[in-house]
């Protein structure tokens, strides 16, 4: 499978130094599937007036079973407490990968509402979807990251 990042830099050995904490899947190196939605990534670089760069990877998924994985195949209320532990800097859990889908840009007003009690859990997943297909695979262990295989990049 070919996977692609977005960033500003071009990201041939990912690690996971450069990381943030308390995003969607956790601390992690971020990859897509679709190019487009990597593309939108180099957005925020971009409107800074800096480059936006793709990096693209080979995954060998015949190797998954060596990892220890979550996938979420739609959003649902697992998904929703998934992203809640993480983004609040809850999650214990020891996942090499995680994929699913990615919480839009109001997700920080939704998860408000969800904590005030002023929506219910369905909800909020339900404003949290994006319209447009999107997945976002998160390598969270260095033993992960070693099943990246960069294969060049672009500027975009």
């Amino acid at each position: 499978m070919t996977l692609y990042h977005g960033s500003y830099l071009e990201i041939i050995k990912p690690d996971l130094t450069h990381s943030r904490f308390n995003v969607d899947f956790g601390r992690g190196f971020y990859v897509t599937p679709l190019y487009e939605q990597a593309a939108k990534w180099c957005g925020k670089f971009k409107r800074r007036g800096k480059a936006g760069i793709i990096s693209r990877y080979a995954f060998d998924e015949s190797r998954e079973f060596e990892l220890k994985m979550l996938k979420f195949d739609s959003y649902s209320d697992a998904w929703l407490d998934f992203i809640l532990n993480c983004r609040s800097g809850k999650d214990t859990t020891d996942y090499d990968l995680v994929a699913g889908g990615v919480a839009d840009d109001r997700v920080f007003n939704t998860v408000e509402l969800f904590f005030d009690g002023l929506i219910d859990k369905t909800e909020a997943v339900n404003r949290l979807r994006y319209e447009k297909p999107n997945l976002q695979i998160c390598f969270r262990t260095e033993k992960a990251l070693k099943f990246l295989c960069f294969e060049g990049s672009e500027v975009v």
